[in-house]
This record gives structure tokens, sequence and C-alpha cells, in this order.
């Protein structure tokens, strides 16, 4: 079970790891996908390690697996800049991970306005 503690930690590396991607990895990498919104963050209780999932929006497939390439390769920079803003006395592991959930559901929502409601008798 989680603690007040660790949520609280959660909530502060989702709004930290997103204010860093969107300007100093931003800087670094100017190629970066223009949306990337962090959805949640989950940093385990014994502060050893922190699951980041991202979303990723872009019309450009491979740009799109690119830039989340990028992230997981600057892992260690976020986690340093990290270290920078967060009083800690060490900062977790950070790894990253896909959320399509944003994608599947503009997809179904698609699929389902193009359904007839069959109300027009």
């Amino acid at each position: 079970m989680k603690g007040q503690r660790t949520e609280r930690l959660s909530g502060e590396f989702q709004k930290e790891i997103s204010s860093i991607i969107s300007g100093e990895l931003k800087n670094r990498y100017p190629g970066l996908s223009a949306i990337i919104s962090v959805t949640s963050a989950d940093v385990a209780s014994d502060l050893k390690s922190a699951k980041v999932f991202v979303s990723i929006f872009d019309t450009n497939e491979q740009r799109r697996e690119e830039s989340f390439e990028i992230l997981k390769d600057n892992a260690g920079f976020i986690r340093r800049c990290l270290s920078r803003v967060m009083r800690l006395r060490t900062v977790p592991e950070i790894r990253f991970f896909l959320d399509d959930s944003m994608e599947y559901g503009a997809k179904i929502d698609k699929i389902l306005s193009g359904l007839d409601t069959g109300n027009d008798k």
C-alpha cells in the first residue's frame, strides 16, 4: 500500500518531469515531438525507482517513436535535473513507459461517432 508521502512525491515527480521535458530537454533536442504529456508517475515505496508514463502526440509515427527513445536515453539527464529541484537524499531511477490510453480513447470515439444510432426512423 502506498503511503501519503510516496503519493505526494509521485505528483511532484509528474509535475517536475513534465517541466524538464518541455524546457531543458526540448532545448537539447529541438526535434522532440511538440506534445509530450506526463500522464502519471509511480514512485516505489522504497524510493529507489519511479515509473513515468508519457503520452506522445505526433502525426508522424517515426518522430513519435524517436521522441520516446530520446526520453528513455535521457532518463539520467532528467534524474540529474530532478536532483537539483527536489530535496531528496537520492532521486529514484527513472523508467519511461508509453501510455497509449489517450490514442486508444480517441480511436474508440472515432469509431463510435461513425456508428449510426438508428434513431432516424
